[in-house]
């Protein structure tokens, strides 16, 4: 087990600030190549199609609050773009994320 603050670099604040846990991200596809490490990389991964902050949690099983920072991180170095086609959530986005979320 690795405590969440070595995943983060003991930072408690994400760089880019406004990230929700409904926040859609989506990965390039040149992104697998980058020199990315652990959770970093399985991010870039999951993201290959557009997928949600809370899942993202659910899928590496760490806490929301690390997610956004590592997150954070990989849109900063332009590894990660934030899907803002979406103006209304579909319900059964809201309900996969509700489940994640109670999941944690």
């Amino acid at each position: 087990m690795v405590r969440p603050f070595m995943l983060t670099g003991g930072r408690t604040q994400p760089l880019q600030d406004g990230l929700r846990i409904e926040t859609l991200l989506h990965a390039a596809p040149a992104a697998l190549s980058a020199p990315l490490r652990f959770e970093s990389r399985r991010i870039v991964q999951l993201c290959q199609a557009p997928m949600a902050m809370a899942d993202l949690a659910v899928a590496l099983r760490v806490p929301l609050g690390v997610v956004r920072v590592i997150v954070a991180d990989l849109i900063t170095e332009g590894y990660l773009q934030v899907e803002d086609h979406l103006a209304e959530l579909p319900i059964s986005v809201i309900e996969r994320i509700r489940d994640r979320v109670r999941a944690l």
